[in-house]
C-alpha cells in the first residue's frame, strides 16, 4: 500500500524509563484561557498522563488529540502535552481540540532532550521536534508507563496506555 511517505525508523534513545523520576522543568503551560511559566512538579498533584507530540499543525498531533478527546482519559489523570509549538499555536489547538488538556510550549526542544524524546525533522537544518512518547507519571512524577516512537510517523499504543491508567488510578 503506498502511504504518500516513507515510514522512518528512528535512532534508538536513551529516554526515561519507568521507575524513574521525570525531569522536573519550566515552560509556558497553555490552558483554555490563558498561559504562565509553570514547572511541571507545580503541575503533577496527581496521576498525570505527560504527552509529547509534533508541532501543532501536524497529522499526528491532531490524531493524537483526537484520540485524546475520544477516550476521555482527561476524567481519570491530569493530560498535558509537550510540543515545540508557541503557545499562540497552542491555544489554537486546544481550541479545537483536547478539551481539558493543557499543553506546555517547548521551542528549543531542551525538555524533549532531557526526556530523550527528541528527533531532527529530515530535510529541515537545524529543526528538532519531539517524536512521539507517552509518560504516565504518579504524584510523585515516578513515571509508571512510558511509550516512545521507535519510527516516524508512529502513534501511541493507546490501549496499553489505558490499561496503565486504569491500574494507576484504580
Amino acid at each position: 500500500m503506498d502511504l504518500g511517505f516513507d515510514v522512518v525508523s528512528l535512532p534508538e534513545t536513551d529516554h526515561v524509563a519507568v521507575g524513574e523520576t521525570a525531569p522536573d522543568f519550566t515552560r509556558p503551560l497553555v490552558g483554555p484561557e490563558f498561559w504562565e511559566d509553570r514547572s511541571l512538579a507545580s503541575v503533577v498533584d496527581g496521576p498525570t498522563l505527560l504527552v509529547f507530540h509534533p508541532m501543532d499543525g501536524a497529522f499526528q498531533t491532531t490524531y493524537m488529540y483526537n484520540e485524546l478527546d475520544e477516550r476521555g482519559w482527561v476524567d481519570a489523570v491530569d493530560v498535558v502535552g509537550v510540543s515545540i509549538s508557541s503557545p499562540y499555536e497552542h491555544a489554537g489547538l486546544l481550541a479545537d481540540r483536547g478539551d481539558g488538556v493543557r499543553a506546555f510550549s517547548d521551542p528549543s526542544a531542551a525538555v524533549a532532550a532531557d526526556y530523550g524524546v527528541t528527533h531532527d525533522i529530515d530535510g529541515m537544518a537545524g529543526v528538532t521536534e519531539c517524536r512521539p512518547a507517552v509518560f504516565l507519571l504518579d504524584a510523585a512524577r515516578t513515571v509508571q508507563y512510558a511509550w516512545v516512537a521507535d519510527e516516524h510517523p508512529a502513534f501511541p499504543e493507546y490501549d496499553a496506555v489505558e490499561g496503565a491508567i486504569d491500574a494507576l488510578v484504580e
